[in-house]
């Protein structure tokens, strides 16, 4: 019979071998994770190799080089859909060019911003100002300082012309994700990107070259006609990648970031088949093998397997909807509203219930020829769903439905303070 002292002893070591935190603690301090270089399983690693790129990454080198030569590159617009690739090169490509700036004498500064992550046009412009050394702080030189609010943007933007031909910079903005701005652009009908691109028939010394990346393929439509002529003097297409190229890709991954043989081939081409119907995208890929090796680790399974992976995907799933939702501007999310309003809703009645909550939030609605088009861009994201009805004499009409539950709508809007009143 045990005594009471190694019953207690007994009860001890139970818990410190269960406990959950120090379970999962002692595992990672013994070296028995599965993942030995986390970083590369993530999609804004650079790899020594970007794989399938080739040909875009030696037109962007070209299309470049002038600003080695102290002459002003053409403005470029990047296209692709999101996972082929385009951010990863344009870091790689500014990155070795930064590197021989540094080297030499070259009065070249290279700024990124991403649109999406800047909510105002005035942060995206602050942004590129600090880049160019302008102070958040006031200097003997007015000109020099940059506040965060309280200037209008067409000073902020003169005072980033001013430090750019003060010190006789040539200056090379890449805006990521530039549809985002173009969004902004609408609803403040400031023309941010008008300005930028015509920079140079202002500056006297110095220069300003744009680089756009975008998402989408139509986004020039909404810009003023004579951004385009401007913006677009040189364009590269990023294409999808196929099943091949994924699995590659994924494979330079895996031998860098795991230990040999503890990714299983099915889970690898499992990844790749997955990631390929989608359109090609190998941050999809990415991100399925980096979330199906956490779930091995948390279950203290020995190997990345198949079924790791579909338990992956379906974790990616249910956040993505809500993602997605949180991702979208504002004047988007409320049309989503509008059409959650309603059980099937015309493209008419739509804009007319999105027209009243702009009223109610004391927001100037976007007109109706762009209301379409963003119910268009919802669709293709799967959040609502459109179907043509046909009403004989009156013609047809498009109806909407949300494709999510009003729930999830909701919950993942409330934290918003200009929507609250609205749900």
């Amino acid at each position: 019979m045990n005594s009471s002292f190694e019953i207690i002893n007994d009860l001890k070591m139970s818990t410190t071998v269960t406990d959950p935190v120090d379970r999962l603690l002692d595992a990672a301090q013994n070296g028995k994770s599965i993942i030995k270089n986390r970083d590369v399983l993530h999609f804004t690693h650079i790899p020594e190799t970007i794989l399938h790129r080739d040909p875009e990454q030696e037109q962007l080198t070209q299309s470049l080089i002038p600003i080695l030569m102290n002459s002003r590159p053409s403005n470029l617009l990047v296209y692709g859909k999101p996972g082929t690739g385009k951010t990863l090169v344009i870091k790689k490509v500014l990155s070795k060019i930064q590197k021989r700036v540094e080297e030499g004498s070259f009065p070249i500064k290279l700024a990124y911003t991403n649109a999406k992550q800047e909510t105002t046009l005035y942060g995206l412009l602050v942004s590129f100002g600090r880049q160019l050394g302008l102070s958040g702080q006031k200097t003997n030189d007015e000109k020099m300082w940059l506040p965060s609010t309280g200037l209008s943007i067409s000073e902020v933007f003169n005072r980033i012309l001013y430090v750019i031909s003060k010190h006789e910079i040539n200056a090379v903005f890449v805006i990521d994700e530039i549809d985002y701005l173009a969004e902004l652009i609408q609803k403040t009908g400031k023309d941010v990107l008008y300005q930028i691109t015509r920079a140079n028939e202002r500056l006297e010394t110095g220069s300003l070259t744009l680089i756009g990346v975008s998402n989408d393929l139509t986004f020039k439509e909404r810009l003023d006609p004579r951004v385009i002529s401007s913006l677009s003097e040189e364009e590269i297409v990023f294409t999808n990648y196929n099943l091949d190229q994924i699995k590659q890709i994924l494979n330079a991954r895996i031998h860098v970031a795991f230990s040999e043989g503890l990714v299983e081939d099915a889970a690898l081409n499992l990844c790749s088949a997955m990631a390929s119907r989608e359109s090609g995208d190998a941050r999809r890929a990415i991100d399925l093998l980096r979330v199906a090796a956490e779930i091995a680790e948390r279950t203290q399974q020995v190997k990345v397997t198949e079924e790791h992976v579909r338990q992956a995907s379906q974790k990616i799933e249910e956040n993505k909807e809500i993602v997605a939702l949180k991702s979208y501007p504002l004047h988007e999310k409320l049309l989503i509203l509008a059409v959650m309003k309603s059980s099937e809703i015309s493209t008419g009645e739509t804009y007319m219930t999105y027209r009243s909550l702009c009223k109610e939030i004391r927001q100037k609605e976007l007109t109706q020829r762009r209301g379409t088009q963003m119910l268009s861009e919802i669709e293709m994201s799967g959040i609502i769903t459109g179907r043509i009805v046909h009403q004989g004499t009156h013609g047809n009409t498009k109806k909407f439905k949300i494709t999510i539950p009003s729930d999830i709508i909701k919950n993942t809007f409330k934290d918003e303070s200009v929507l609250q009143d609205i749900l």
